[in-house]
């Protein structure tokens, strides 16, 4: 006989943006495998990569495909979000404010043993808006010198040339920077925390467990379920 599942979900987020995130995992991946070799040429991973990708010519397509894909989503995703906020089908909850400052002091006070209870947080804590916002301007720089570096003839015709070693130097270091950003900030704050370890599923099925959310997010969990 088996015990009946008790654990009680709620869902969290829309099916937009869980493609979104798989579809960020993918291009992020692909762009990182295709670019930073050709940061390092010299590399011997970089060597092993490029030729397994069958050359440095299809390494330079690839990525330059999947920067446009990856462009195309950064559009899509800046439509959606201001269509939404204006037409007042989404509420700006990723908007940072004064409280999420005091909540990042407080944190850290929290952290160093100098508060007794950590900051209430609602539906995202000021680390996700920082990460988020992070990544959008992150996206329109890379964007923006990715096709730069496309189209070097045509921005020299129109603007100072000057601007194309600087847009290298800019996509290179922002994507190095974004790597670091995944790496050390996401993966390690969103998944290999203790509440969360190995893997927090909650963007990839929509859904996360009451009773975290009420721990992660209780002013959120208050507004839902109407509690004082």
């Amino acid at each position: 006989m088996t015990r009946k599942n008790t654990v009680e979900y709620v869902v969290r987020f829309s099916r937009w943006a869980r493609v979104q995130h798989a579809a960020i995992i993918v291009l992020f991946t692909l762009l990182l495998v295709t670019g930073l070799p050709q940061k390092w040429p010299g590399a011997a991973a970089s060597v092993w990569i490029v030729d397994h990708l069958g050359g440095i010519f299809a390494a330079r397509w690839l990525h330059r495909m999947t920067g446009i894909v990856f462009s195309g989503l950064v559009v899509a995703h800046l439509t959606v979000a201001i269509t939404g906020l204006l037409s007042g089908r989404t509420k700006p909850t990723m908007f940072l404010g004064k409280k999420d400052f005091s909540d990042a002091i407080n944190n850290l006070r929290y952290y160093a043993g100098y508060a007794e209870v950590p900051p209430k947080f609602g539906r995202y804590d000021y680390r996700q808006k920082f990460e988020y916002w992070g990544l959008i301007f992150g996206s329109i720089v890379m964007v923006v010198t990715g096709f730069i570096l496309y189209f070097p003839g045509t921005l020299a015709r129109l603007l100072p040339a000057e601007l194309i070693p600087a847009a290298k130097v800019m996509h290179s270091y922002e994507a190095l920077f974004a790597f670091l950003i995944v790496l050390i900030w996401h993966i390690a704050g969103a998944h290999l925390a203790p509440e969360s370890f190995p893997i927090d599923t909650s963007i990839f099925t929509g859904r996360i467990r009451k009773d975290k959310l009420k721990h992660e997010h209780p002013l959120e969990y208050e507004e839902l379920f109407k509690e004082p």
